[in-house]
């Protein structure tokens, strides 16, 4: 469980840094990147979609972690939009919150 709660915190940090320095230069103009490159049926736009695809993902299962509630709906927008940005921390947190137990950090067996 240490390597794994060091991974995410390593994980994190460089995002973290790399979104910084990526910001900085480029500003937050996101969006009309991203979808541009999907709507140009090209390499940079088939990774997005499978990124898209994955935040997706991240986004039904912390909803469906959570059951479904008000809470764990907020939180998986947070997921749809935030990313490794919130999935790292969220699962480090839950690492601790289920006290290493990864069945319950994946499940949330034991909350529903």
């Amino acid at each position: 469980m240490a390597t794994f709660r060091t991974s995410l915190i390593i994980l994190w940090a460089i995002l973290v840094g790399y979104t910084a320095v990526v910001i900085s230069r480029h500003g937050l103009g996101l969006l009309p990147i991203f979808f541009g490159d999907i709507g140009k049926i090209g390499w940079p736009g088939q990774f997005n979609l499978d990124f898209l695809c994955f935040l997706a993902l991240s986004a039904g299962w912390t909803a469906w972690r959570n059951a479904f509630s008000v809470s764990g709906l907020l939180l998986a927008l947070l997921a749809f939009f935030g990313g490794a940005g919130f999935l790292l921390p969220y699962l480090f947190f839950l690492t601790f919150r289920e006290r290493g137990n990864i069945a319950r950090v994946l499940t949330g067996i034991g909350e529903r």
